[in-house]
């Protein structure tokens, strides 16, 4: 019997499905497939499905960490995207954490947050 798991995928919702695609696309993120209900979005050997639907308790609640290699070229590559200014959303500063850990974290334009992260 083998129960090693292959990998686990969150599903993210979307208030506007073509906006939150383009979003993710201006993050770093491709549209490996996508329909009228999901899209599969994958960055490097990351994903996560992109549902088109959308719970404001879920969204607003809903938090992502994504862990990089390069946090300062994330947060300057996403600076560079003006994804406030483009997509009403929130970038925040990069911030050296007390566990070991240099972060900074955004919400996307339905309000789910995401922390990228890189061990320090």
């Amino acid at each position: 019997m083998n129960l090693t798991p292959v990998e686990i995928k969150a599903f993210i919702p979307a208030q506007d499905f073509a906006l939150s695609k383009a979003f993710y696309e201006a993050v770093g993120f491709t549209v490996g497939y996508s329909d009228d209900d999901l899209a599969y979005m994958v960055c490097g050997n990351t994903s996560f499905l992109l549902q088109n639907g959308y719970v404001k308790e879920l969204a607003e609640n809903l938090a992502m960490h994504l862990l990089v290699e390069s946090v300062d070229d994330w947060h300057a590559h996403l600076s560079e995207q003006k994804l406030a200014e483009r997509f009403g959303t929130q970038l925040g500063a990069l911030v050296d954490q007390p566990w070991a850990m240099r972060d900074f974290v955004f919400r996307d334009p339905s309000g789910v947050h995401w922390t990228i992260a890189q061990n320090t």
